[in-house]
């Protein structure tokens, strides 16, 4: 579970790697390169759903298998995209590469909270999110020495014909198709490794995945809601980085330093996780999630409306502050489920399209009233995930029994 949790966050992050290769590769504005984010988590909101089915269908570690497998392939699409130098092309390879990502997120979050006492769910699941940051630390190091390296911008397209411009193109995307090759032959590893412990689990109910009869779960949809704004929040924070540190008015860093820098606020993510998994065993999780959400919308608000390296110190230890609150926000929303477990994970998980909507309202802002400013709109996100914590720390319930786990394999 440690090494699907890296596995994906590897993924996830390179896309915010991506956006300032994109943007300069295409010249896109804000609003435009943000379509990266849109297309990615747009896979939450459709693909959820049948993930929700899949897993009650076949059980978890198989509908693993074949989100790995579809993750490969979306990284193995990124060559035929670069070799055209297309950016809806890019786009259509990233939406397959998240759909993957989405099915293996639906059955490795609640797979994970069941995978021991109910007590501790929001601690164990916030340390397999530990490795995921050690993932996303990672994640930006690998793309700027790999990907970022020797990007340029290109001239002015009106400065240039179609073909020289297609050419050119073509050849700065050619830094993007060995990295995700890479990428693609790591996951099916992985997928070889899961099938050949598909029996090791045996899920307590193979009827449940769907989740319309939940929609009158009062916890559950103010916890969809929450994921959908802490996605949002997170995402517009990631996405903007890079572009935010290279602004002259807070340090004035190159393409390459600005996308390594991203490792820091991944990296504290990961520290908080380590330390947070420790102290959801000694405090209730409603409390830890309002204390972190109120720091990080605390954070965003100073980046936003200060300069230099406060600006950029603020906005980068965002990444503490947001370490703790997915994991908590979802254990908390899946609470008491019992057989619903699957479909619950799946409504959680289609509100991960906060990801697609959120960073288009960030750049939108952006191109209109400046970066520093568009960050106002991650802060009111997090202001609605400390009311969340404030609801659920005033309330617990009982959680239903988890999964049965093999004492040894089957034959």
């Amino acid at each position: 579970m440690m090494g699907l949790f890296f596995a994906f966050g590897f993924c996830t992050v390179l896309v915010d790697t991506l956006i300032p290769k994109l943007k300069g590769m295409f010249q896109l504005s804000y609003t435009e390169v943000m379509l990266t984010q849109f297309c990615f988590f747009l896979a939450y909101f459709l693909v959820s759903g049948p993930a929700g089915w899949l897993i009650g269908r076949i059980g978890y570690l198989r509908a693993i298998v074949v989100g790995l497998l579809v993750m490969a392939a979306g990284c193995a699409l990124f060559t035929p995209a670069a070799d055209i130098g297309s950016y809806p092309a890019f786009l259509g390879a990233l939406f397959i590469l998240a759909s993957g990502v989405t099915t293996v997120q639906v059955a490795a979050n609640p797979l994970t909270s069941l995978l021991g006492s109910p007590a501790t769910a929001s601690s164990r699941l916030t340390l397999a999110q530990a490795f995921n940051s050690v993932a996303t630390m990672i994640g930006p190091q690998f793309g700027a020495i790999l990907i970022l390296a020797h990007s340029h911008v290109l001239p002015d397209p009106r400065t240039l014909t179609a073909s020289a411009l297609a050419d050119l193109r073509a050849r700065e995307a050619q830094s993007v198709q060995g990295p995700f090759l890479m990428i693609a032959a790591t996951l099916l590893l992985l997928a070889l490794l899961c099938w050949s412990l598909r029996r090791w689990t045996r899920p307590a109910a193979q009827n449940g995945g769907g989740f319309v009869h939940l929609l009158g779960n009062r916890r559950l949809m103010l916890g969809a809601l929450t994921i959908f704004a802490y996605v949002g929040a997170e995402v517009s924070i990631g996405s903007s980085i890079a572009n935010f540190l290279m602004m002259k008015h807070t340090l004035g860093l190159s393409m390459r330093d600005a996308g390594s820098l991203i490792s820091v606020y991944w990296g504290l993510a990961m520290v908080g996780r380590f330390a947070g998994s420790w102290l959801l065993g000694k405090l209730p999780a409603g409390r830890v999630l309002l204390g972190c959400a109120l720091g990080a919308g605390l954070l965003t608000v100073t980046a936003g409306i200060s300069s230099g390296l406060v600006a950029a110190v603020a906005v980068l230890s965002v990444g503490l502050f947001n370490s703790i609150q997915f994991p908590t926000i979802f254990t908390l929303a899946i609470e008491g489920l019992g057989e619903d477990t699957p479909g619950g994970s799946g409504l959680l998980c289609l509100a991960i399209v906060g990801g697609a909507v959120a960073p288009l309202v960030t750049g939108f802002a952006a191109d209109h009233f400046g970066l520093g400013l568009a960050l106002l709109v991650p802060a009111a996100c997090y202001a609605w995930i400390s009311c969340y914590g404030l609801i659920t720390s005033a309330s617990a319930l009982p959680a239903a029994n988890g999964l049965v786990i093999a004492s040894s394999p089957p034959a």
